[in-house]
């Protein structure tokens, strides 16, 4: 069985160049067929989805498009559907992460882009959502109208499950035209979820398109490149760095680069009563999708001064990841991953000789855990379950600490009183921190956030604006005016 990814409206998929890659996990295997096109089909392709989204999408009211995508991620919801099935199926094939992590993955993810969780981002980056569909009254006097992209370009990165979702949504709530490039290591969901939607309304389904290219090798890239009016992608700071310059200097690049999660436990958080569970909550942290996102901590910081101390904090956190190990297993390592964790632990296990650092877990475990007494930097972890936990006096340390990581800032998980709580934020702010969360929800954000400290929909647009005085001035042309 081969299964065909991507969505490609009006193609003729047969006579498309298909290329063949095999996934295994899990003691299963599927072969997955992506889609190569030439300069010719995907400047066809790019006219088609621009050509359909300047006749029908951006003429629907954004209330239609919000009912097709709750649709769409009603039925993916719904684990009876053949769709969510092959998902639980094949997901943890392509991905390697076990089969209970990816279903309860996607639930939690999909769930954020139902009806209510839509209206959300509409309502959170528009104080008014009808600019969408039409002018309306400014503040200032005058109107205003919002302007999606004919052709927004989406580049993908990452083995995260469902994750390009997000900004596929995004560019459907402000009619976008979009172009979908494929990650390899999770090229499925993205096609799915756009060959549901053409199901569901035919008409949004010829606006959208999934294809893959291999990024800097393909003779098609440049043609995307060039069709594109937006290009949103996620990746490395190097990978981002090179598509900046390969595109033309009029096209708006909206960047999403790799990322550095930590998390801080405020010492009235730390009692034999909270412990246990904050434990819990910073290991599920840590386990899901393997620290790949991010949002994963890979550094907490402990305060000193409560009833468990940060020594002790670690021991429960080592616990509730070795017993997650049972439940959710982890995925198979790659050798550059397995490479990347051996030479952290053993960084680690040098410096526990000296009695600077207390490793817990054994190199066979699928886990490690590393508690220093004296304060650290905030570093990078060899990811794939690896978490270094950091004693500090105060957490008025905790900006110094990771301030050198400035520019990859983005989430910080905080268990702290609300007075602590808001006075770390506005220091963490002030640094770069763009989103506060509760350990346990680090790595499922609320619909609507804003991500990177940016704006999801906002930023897609462009104004148009009537002036009052032009408003006025046109009255003196109105046929009821002698």
């Amino acid at each position: 069985m081969i299964e065909h990814a991507g969505h490609l409206p009006g193609l003729n998929r047969e006579a498309l160049r298909w290329r063949e890659v095999s996934h295994s996990a899990w003691g299963e295997s599927v072969a997955i067929a992506l889609p190569e096109l030439d300069e010719v089909q995907a400047a066809a392709l790019c006219a088609h989805v621009r050509d359909n989204a300047r006749a029908r999408l951006k003429r629907m009211e954004t209330a239609r498009i919000v009912t097709a995508i709750d649709a769409a991620i009603a039925r993916l919801l719904d684990r009876s559907h053949p769709l969510r099935r092959k998902a639980e199926h094949l997901l943890p094939i392509v991905t390697g992460y076990d089969r209970e992590t990816v279903r309860l993955g996607l639930t939690g993810y999909l769930k954020t882009f139902r009806k209510p969780q839509l209206l959300r981002f509409l309502a959170e980056d528009f104080a008014n959502p009808g600019v969408l569909d039409g002018f309306q009254p400014a503040p200032k006097g005058g109107y205003l109208r919002a302007h999606g992209p004919d052709l927004l370009l989406h580049v993908w990165a990452g083995n995260v499950p469902a994750l390009s979702l997000w900004s596929l949504i995004c560019g459907l709530l402000v009619k976008a035209g979009g172009v979908g490039k494929l990650a390899s290591a999770e090229p499925l969901t993205a096609g799915w979820f756009a060959s549901l939607l053409a199901e569901i309304d035919p008409e949004i389904g010829e606006c959208l398109a999934i294809t893959w290219w291999k990024g800097g090798e393909a003779a098609a890239e440049p043609i995307f490149l060039r069709a594109a009016d937006t290009v949103m992608a996620y990746g490395g700071n190097e990978t981002l760095t090179a598509l900046r310059a390969r595109l033309p200097i009029t096209t708006r690049f909206l960047p999403h680069g790799h990322k550095i999660g930590f998390g801080v436990i405020a010492r009235e958080a730390l009692d034999s009563r909270k412990t246990p569970a904050l434990a819990r909550l910073a290991a599920h942290d840590v386990t899901r999708y393997e620290q790949q996102g991010c949002y994963s901590p890979q550094m907490l910081f402990v305060e000193h001064g409560g009833k468990v101390s940060p020594a002790e904090f670690s021991r429960y956190v080592a616990q509730e990841l070795a017993a997650l190990a049972s439940r959710h297993p982890r995925r198979a390592l790659t050798h550059g991953e397995a490479a990347s964790i051996a030479a952290w632990r053993g960084v680690q296990e040098t410096r526990a000789m000296d009695g600077a650092v207390e490793l817990l877990g054994e190199p066979s475990d699928s886990w490690s855990v590393v508690h220093v007494e004296a304060p650290e930097a905030l570093n990078p972890t060899g990811l794939n379950r690896t978490l270094k936990l950091v004693a500090i006096d105060s957490l008025d340390e905790v900006p110094a600490l990771v301030a050198p990581y400035r520019s990859f800032l983005q989430t910080a998980g905080i268990a702290a009183s609300p007075e602590r709580l808001f006075r770390l934020s506005e220091q963490l702010g002030a640094i770069g921190v763009s989103r506060i969360a509760p350990l346990g929800r680090m790595t499922a954000p609320e619909a609507g956030w804003h991500h990177d400290g940016r704006f999801s929909l906002l930023d897609l647009v462009i104004f148009t604006e009537i002036e009052q005085s032009a408003e006025a001035a046109a009255e003196g042309f109105a046929p009821y005016v002698d």
